[in-house]
């Protein structure tokens, strides 16, 4: 989106003038004001762009939906077009997005927990790895349904500020779903290991999930990261170690 591409960059100063000189702009309109979304402000200069462009920056409505009042009403924005939204519609909206982006993970994911579910005291159990990985498998689709589902779905009343923290207390729900589906079939060690594992997936799927949203700053997430992925992967591997042993 917008918010994001500005914030790391891609949505910049540079890259606007760089597109308007290069769709050769001046030649085509008469005027000289480019409207920008109001959100890439926070990577575009006015100023700058001017310089390097040549077109002074106008900036838009938050939503697309808005854009032709605002042109209707001469480029003058009314309250509600500066009001930035991030309702529950609007959070539904990007879940696809995130459950798309969890495909080519998977491909990867899926294979290992079936071998690693195998592991054990007699080195390798087929059977062992068709089972346990099943479950395996049930623990991780409820990781990305906890964290990449539930979790933006509820995210303002989830504890806690970071998205991180938001997604571990999401994973702890759905580790304790599953332990009462596995209750008697699995040992304490074994529902330890998978919830740990669903807390790590879901806490990671949605600290992820602020690229999608309009009130986080690309330093905040900077810092959230550096000390949530070093916890998830602590968490992730304790995991492991738990469900082969």
């Amino acid at each position: 989106n917008v918010w994001c591409a500005a914030g790391k960059g891609t949505f910049s100063t540079q890259e606007v003038a760089y597109q308007v000189q290069a769709a050769r702009l001046a030649d085509i309109v008469t005027h000289r004001r480019l409207v920008l979304p109001q959100l890439s402000a926070t990577g575009v200069s006015a100023r700058q762009a001017k310089k390097q462009c040549g077109f002074e920056v106008v900036w838009g409505p938050v939503h697309a939906r808005h854009i032709q009042e605002f042109l209707n009403n001469q480029m003058n924005a009314t309250a509600d077009m500066r009001r930035v939204s991030f309702t529950l519609q609007e959070r539904v909206e990007l879940i696809p997005v995130e459950l798309g982006n969890m495909g080519k993970p998977t491909l990867y994911l899926v294979p290992a927990l079936f071998l690693l579910s195998g592991v054990g005291q007699g080195i390798f159990s087929v059977g062992s790895a068709v089972s346990r990985g099943a479950t395996a498998l049930i623990a991780y689709i409820l990781s990305i349904v906890a964290g990449a589902v539930m979790a933006p779905a509820l995210l303002p009343w989830l504890p806690g500020r970071a998205f991180a923290i938001k997604g571990a207390v999401m994973g702890a729900a759905a580790g304790a779903l599953l332990s009462a589906l596995f209750a008697g079939q699995l040992a304490w060690l074994e529902m330890l290991a998978l919830t740990l594992f669903i807390m790590a997936v879901s806490s990671y799927l949605t600290m992820n999930f602020t690229g999608s949203t309009p009130f986080t700053s690309s330093t905040g997430v900077e810092k959230e990261m550096r000390k949530a992925i070093p916890a998830q992967a602590v968490g992730a591997l304790a995991a492991v170690l738990l469900w082969v042993s």
